[in-house]
């Protein structure tokens, strides 16, 4: 199938260079600025083949290989739409020759001459995915929002009415490349003053020393009178690398659980604990990770140990598959899940009351924000972090907060 793939991909390459360098050509008559225009194109070709030879699997993903996917995607997506509407312009042009010369209009030739209007369209087509992935690479990987939802429940205990949740998740350490910025994260985080605090796993990419530059600076979240506690996501068992040998990949694993006791979380592994207050508990269960299309080490039987449908229940699992293909359905009935995962895909448009759209939606039936099924709630939080695209666009970092009520 690559032997396929590879010549399509490099078609089209080719073409897309072909039809922006004749829209480049057409909105500027300027010899030097053409000149510069290849020069410059040539260079980032140049620079990302350099980047993808030198890339080595069992590193991972690096700051390097995230610039030059955040390189690649500023050059191509916007390519992509210039070439559409120019090829879109070349067939009208083949379809009005070939009605010219059937009807017998040999006068005039057989295409007709490119409008300049329809390459400045293009361009300025083209500009607007190219501004909003450049912000998303610089400003929007860092523009955290604060997200709050209050949630009713029936069987809530009394003594837990009011009850608050911070909730953060994929922070993938690993990529990020602004103290600045984290720092005034946490501190929104610590702003929210809620009742407990939780992380929904993905605390680096692959491996446990990314996380050791940060982990004076989440240690700063402050802990609350219910605690810290936290899970394990996919990335989190170091399997998208391959490793020397096997003894290798558990010593980083265990690092990475250790990193939980070094900023002050409580890592929960298929256990639950009970939170007390005047007399009355509900319980906060963490299983390992649970994906439909990726490491199933969760186990909710084990997790919920003597639970039974009529205690209280926050479930921490990291993958939304889970509760869609599981949890959801289980008898025993729990009320809350917290997920993460998705990032929104890093990439969409969410206009509150208007719309809420990402590829990723395809993929996942709950992907961002809150969803309910007879009084069961996931929340999916839209992600900490970012991972592969070096960057946000219209999908940004979130921290959750949550506020149980009685009801």
């Amino acid at each position: 199938m690559r032997y396929i793939i590879l010549p399509l991909l490099l078609i089209f390459f080719v073409v897309s260079e072909i039809y922006t360098f004749i829209a480049v050509k057409e909105a500027a008559k300027s010899r030097w600025f053409h000149w510069a225009y290849l020069a410059v194109t040539l260079l980032i070709i140049a620079y990302i083949v350099y980047s993808f030879t030198q890339f080595d699997r069992r590193q991972g993903q690096t700051r390097q290989t995230l610039f030059t996917i955040g390189l690649l995607l500023l050059t191509v997506v916007p390519k992509l739409l210039v070439t559409i509407v120019m090829l879109g312009e070349d067939i009208v042009r083949v379809f009005s020759g070939t009605i010219r010369a059937f009807s017998g209009q040999t006068g005039q030739p057989f295409f007709a001459e490119r409008r300049r209007f329809v390459s400045l369209a293009a361009l300025g087509v083209a500009a607007v995915p190219f501004l909003s992935l450049l912000y998303g690479v610089t400003e929007g990987k860092y523009h955290f929002k604060v997200r709050k939802k209050t949630l009713t429940f029936p069987d809530l205990p009394d003594a837990f009415d009011g009850f608050t949740i911070t909730q953060i998740s994929d922070v993938h350490s690993g990529s990020f490349d602004d103290k600045e910025k984290i720092e005034h994260a946490i501190d929104l985080i610590n702003g929210q003053k809620t009742d407990i605090v939780l992380f929904t796993g993905d605390i680096v990419n692959t491996h446990a020393k990314e996380m050791h530059p940060w982990i004076d600076t989440f240690k700063r979240i402050h802990t609350p009178a219910f605690g810290k506690y936290s899970v394990l996501g996919n990335h989190d068992y170091g399997e998208y690398v391959p490793w020397p040998t096997e003894a290798e990949k558990q010593a980083n694993f265990n690092a990475i659980k250790d990193l939980h006791r070094k900023i002050d979380f409580k890592l929960l592994l298929n256990e639950h604990i009970k939170l007390h207050k005047d007399g009355q508990e509900i319980a906060l269960v963490g299983v390992e990770n649970w994906g439909h299309n990726f490491k199933k080490a969760g186990d909710l039987n084990k997790a919920s140990g003597t639970l039974g449908k009529d205690d209280f229940k926050i479930l921490m699992s990291h993958d939304p598959s889970h509760w869609d293909l599981e949890v959801q359905h289980d008898p025993r009935h729990y009320q809350l899940t917290l997920s993460g995962h998705t990032h929104g895909f890093q990439f969409g448009i969410e206009i509150p009351g208007f719309i809420k759209w990402s590829p990723v939606q395809y993929v996942y039936k709950q992907w961002a924000g809150l969803y309910n099924n007879l009084g069961r709630y996931i929340y999916v939080n839209r992600g900490f972090g970012f991972h592969a695209y070096p960057g946000r666009v219209g999908i940004w970092p979130e921290i959750t907060v949550l506020t149980l009520k009685k009801g």
